[in-house]
């Protein structure tokens, strides 16, 4: 096995539990206590994980209403038990009995696509009367989302999450989950609000009178020099949150993007495909083969369990302020002004984890390629080595009357670098002021159960948890197929060898016989003349 690299960064000491005074209070907890809290997108990933959070740590709440639609047959309160059979939260049943978190957590049946909600009547009512904080968590995180389906997930449904919070009879906390990249014209982004690129009321009007074809047939113009539908809207979304900041006790957290967990409850777990976690699973298993990217640049990247704690941070600091006024509304959960992780320092990792600790079942081919900085050049790859093996594969498979299976891959795998390339090719910086003002004010007991400053993470340790929770929880690939893994992982290298020095040959075969054979020849004509004179 290649001896372990060294991808990680210097950070200052960290809280140690060694270091906790007993007689420390934890306020964030206290602020929470008797609290009903209203979450929705409380069943997707950053719901899942802020719910567990709160349950293990903020246990004294008094119930958390999360906003659920029914889906595949099961009503909302059936989805809710489904999501505590997750591994996520298996550290807190045990701690307090799944019968305690199931009766502080309860079902409202609706969706943010409907209007009003779809909230019943008897729900509304029970909201209004007990409800003291919000999340609003839910969206649309698909980049290319048709733009009518995104103003209305994105957009309008915070507008009617904003109609609603203002009948709310105690409501002390209102928190938009938005993101750190929807000002992607801005390349330093302060914690201030930004102008939307369009009145977000016209819009949501305009996508109601008009069809989904009649949308987009206008969304190019619309979107203008916005790469995506999902920045779009969520800037527009947070526009109507900024209408609401003198009637509501409303903030906007911006996190970037949001990767697996760190550290609690259960390093590297996701329940997604999504940013980092998809590039390591198609390069692992060796369908990604080329990529047109800043190898230099950077990527702003937050664990979801510290995302998490910087939003109940965050909350602390709001529900416990004497005055409200002289409080920021606008907050940055980002890294990058603390940590920079180059796309080349991500690659590297995940490939050595893959080739060296934790391989993945049945690899098309053995994990390589590279990241190219020149558009043309990965074009010319991505015919080779994507989509020439795939049409190849694809006709086998056909042949042989089996359904095509590469190409698709194929088409999801361009889908994805439209969307990665932008991001890959340019670089924000997040100004992150109200994070360092609350690592100022919290004490040491809050600061180890909460932390939200700069960890001491060895990328190469994370990376082995992140493939692992792939191979386990999304893939569904068993521990005891490591070693097979490993052994096909070792044939595959053999393969790729192989194969490189079969091409090599034949190209060397090539050039000898059309460039020395003419070379010969042209010689061997110029010398008739020289023996006849």
């Amino acid at each position: 096995m290649a001896s372990k690299p060294k991808f990680g960064f210097e950070t200052e000491p960290q809280v140690t539990i060694e270091d906790v005074d007993d007689n420390e209070e934890d306020r964030i907890a206290a602020s929470f206590a008797g609290q009903t809290l209203f979450i929705t997108g409380g069943t997707g990933f950053l719901g899942k994980v802020l719910v567990e959070k709160l349950l293990r740590s903020c246990g004294q709440l008094k119930k958390i209403y999360l906003l659920v639609r029914p889906k595949k047959g099961k009503n909302p309160q059936e989805r809710i038990k489904d999501m505590f059979s997750n591994v996520l939260f298996d550290t807190v049943k045990k701690q307090r009995g799944e019968g305690v978190i199931l009766s502080q957590v309860e079902a409202i049946e609706g969706d943010v696509m409907l209007t009003g909600l779809g909230i019943s009547e008897n729900n509304l009512k029970k909201l209004r009367e007990q409800v003291s904080i919000v999340y609003h968590c839910a969206a649309t995180i698909r980049f290319d989302e048709p733009l009518r389906k995104a103003v209305f997930m994105n957009a309008r449904g915070t507008l009617y999450m904003l109609e609603l919070a203002a009948t709310m009879k105690h409501l002390g906390f209102f928190a938009y989950v938005s993101t750190a990249y929807c000002h992607l014209h801005i390349k330093t982004l302060y914690e201030q609000p930004y102008d939307p690129p369009a009145n977000p009321h016209k819009l949501i009007q305009a996508c109601e009178w008009l069809t989904d074809d009649e949308v987009a047939l206008i969304e190019k113009n619309i979107l203008g020099d916005i790469p995506n539908t999902y920045a779009y809207t969520k800037s527009l979304a947070e526009a109507l949150v900024v209408e609401k900041f003198s009637q509501l006790p409303a903030v906007i957290l911006r996190p970037s993007i949001v990767i697996p967990i760190w550290k609690e409850p259960l390093p590297g777990w996701t329940d997604n495909i999504n940013g980092p976690t998809g590039l390591l699973i198609g390069a692992g298993k060796g369908v990604i083969r080329t990529m047109y990217c800043n190898s230099s640049g950077y990527g702003d990247f937050v664990p979801v369990d510290i995302t998490v704690n910087g939003m109940l941070v965050a909350s602390w600091r709001h529900l416990t302020a004497n005055d409200r006024s002289q409080l920021n509304r606008v907050a940055h959960l980002t890294s990058s002004s603390d940590i920079k992780v180059s796309w080349n320092e991500i690659i590297e990792c995940g490939r050595w984890v893959i080739e060296n600790k934790i391989p993945l079942n049945g690899v098309a081919w053995y994990p390589g390629g590279s990241m190219k900085s020149n558009y043309y050049v990965h074009f010319v790859y991505m015919v080779l080595l994507h989509w020439l093996p795939a049409l190849v594969v694809d006709a086998l498979l056909i042949l042989l009357r089996y359904p095509p299976v590469l190409c698709r891959v194929q088409k999801r795998i361009n889908n994805g670098f439209q969307v990665f390339e932008y991001y890959a090719n340019n670089v924000w910086d997040f100004d992150t002021s109200e994070a360092v003002k609350l690592r100022a004010l919290m004490n040491k007991k809050e600061r180890l159960t909460y932390v939200i400053e700069r960890i001491n993470v060895d990328l190469i340790d994370y990376f082995e948890h992140c493939v692992l929770c792939a191979r386990r929880l999304i893939l569904k690939e068993s521990d005891e197929t490591i070693p097979a893994a490993r052994r096909h992982m070792k044939i595959m290298w053999c393969v790729d060898k192989i194969v490189k020095g079969l091409w090599i040959a034949f190209f060397g075969y090539i050039v000898y016989r059309y460039f020395f054979s003419s070379c010969f020849s042209t010689s061997t004509t110029l010398a008739q003349p020289l023996q006849t004179f």
